[in-house]
């Protein structure tokens, strides 16, 4: 039986007819229209559907609508804008990280959480807060030199 949802996405307030075990993922992508985050695995391994839920990322795509209450929810597009992007966004360009992209948005959402709550953090803290995710592409090492460099413009 489908429920009205009020989500709260990047500061503007969509109202959302689902079932409540339907996954965060699909009324973002779906219902809203947004182009990040994206379907991924769909076993919460991959990391491509992260999002922020009142500043924790989650996996979006295991996140039934009835567990996301009137939290906050921050995608991809409403960390940083193109005249104001966040340090990560900025230093992923300056490093040119991005292959294909698809994965970008769990990594640089997992770093933000990450680097908000850590400050100068070391290599070794790096790997370990990004454990789990997963590169196609192999970028795994300009990832890491991307986000050392967020956490210098952060720091």
């Amino acid at each position: 039986m489908n429920q009205k949802f009020s989500l709260n996405v990047n500061g503007t307030v969509h109202s959302v007819e689902a079932d409540a075990d339907m996954p965060l993922l699909y009324a973002l992508c779906d219902d809203i229209g947004l182009n990040n985050p994206h379907f991924g695995c769909g076993l919460a391994q991959c990391g491509a559907c992260t999002v922020h839920l009142d500043g924790q990322p989650i996996r979006s795509c295991i996140t039934p609508l009835s567990a996301v209450g009137d939290g906050k929810i921050v995608t991809l597009a409403g960390l940083g804008t193109p005249e104001k992007p966040h340090p990560l966004q900025t230093a992923y360009v300056e490093e040119q990280v991005p292959q294909c992209g698809y994965c970008i948005n769990g990594w640089i959402m997992t770093a933000a959480a990450f680097l908000r709550d850590k400050k100068k953090p070391t290599e070794t803290e790096i790997k370990s807060a990004l454990e789990g995710l997963k590169c196609r592409c192999g970028t795994h090492v300009a990832i890491l030199r991307a986000v050392k460099r967020a956490a210098a413009m952060m720091g």
